[in-house]
């Protein structure tokens, strides 16, 4: 692994647990607005364009609109969280595991395996890719960060693309980090309206906590209950009801 692929595919190490980036606050540096035309979707890539339409295929509109949603977070944290790795980091494949990360809980996919959804879908985003022409590095970043994107704690390290969409997919779900106090500070209003309003939630806390009961009830064994209480904890999001 060189280190442009490093760089440019989000491995860099980082503590998973944010507040030991943050010191204790919701964000190291106070975001200011960001919108939706500030930032560029890179659909002029051949391989972006064609998991765009894989997933607006495969997934219901609310779960394609949260992964939109994500990247747009995403990209705002990266620039005023994380600049340091903004001139080097792909927004590619940023776009890629955004369109991919909840690929596990399609309707067709919860049900075909035992697997948790964020392993089954992990392992799907990677055969994807590669048969879509991605790098091996690549594909692996995004199949290692899909894995663990509920993965929340305190003890070891996460990748920085890992901890990025923890962070994005977080704010867009529960509006509530359990190691982060006011964790919804990290992203400015002005901008989650925007994102909000070019990609409408459409009962989103609704769709997805039905999401998570479902695969609770199919595989009570599933990595979705290490989140106490996860479906309760999105439909109590008070944060993000007012937008949905």
């Amino acid at each position: 692994m060189s280190a442009n692929e490093i760089a440019q595919n989000g491995w860099t190490s980082m503590p998973l647990d944010p507040s030991k980036l943050f010191g204790g606050k919701p964000f190291k540096n106070a975001p200011g607005p960001i919108l939706v035309a500030d930032i560029n979707f890179p659909d002029d890539n051949p391989i972006v364009a064609k998991v765009q339409s894989y997933a607006k295929e495969k997934l219901p509109i609310q779960t394609f609109n949260h992964s939109m949603r994500v990247f747009y977070f995403a990209s705002a944290i990266i620039q005023q969280q994380f600049p340091e790795h903004a001139n080097t980091f792909s927004p590619s494949t940023l776009a890629l595991v955004s369109l991919l990360h909840d690929i596990g809980t399609a309707e067709e996919n919860l049900s075909a395996t035992n697997m948790s959804f964020e392993f089954y879908g992990g392992f799907k985003a990677l055969n994807l890719l590669l048969e879509l022409g991605a790098s091996k590095d690549q594909a692996e970043a995004i199949a290692e960060t899909i894995i663990r994107h509920q993965d929340l704690g305190t003890v070891g390290n996460i990748t920085f693309l890992g901890q990025v969409i923890q962070l994005a997919t977080i704010y867009d779900n529960a509006s509530n980090h359990p190691y982060v106090k006011n964790i919804t500070e990290i992203i400015h209003t002005e901008t989650l309206m925007d994102v909000t309003k070019t990609f409408p939630r459409q009962q989103w806390l609704g769709c997805f906590a039905k999401t998570i009961e479902e695969e609770e009830r199919l595989k009570p064994w599933c990595h979705s209950t290490h989140i106490p209480d996860f479906s309760k904890v999105i439909l109590n999001n008070t944060f993000m009801q007012p937008y949905e």
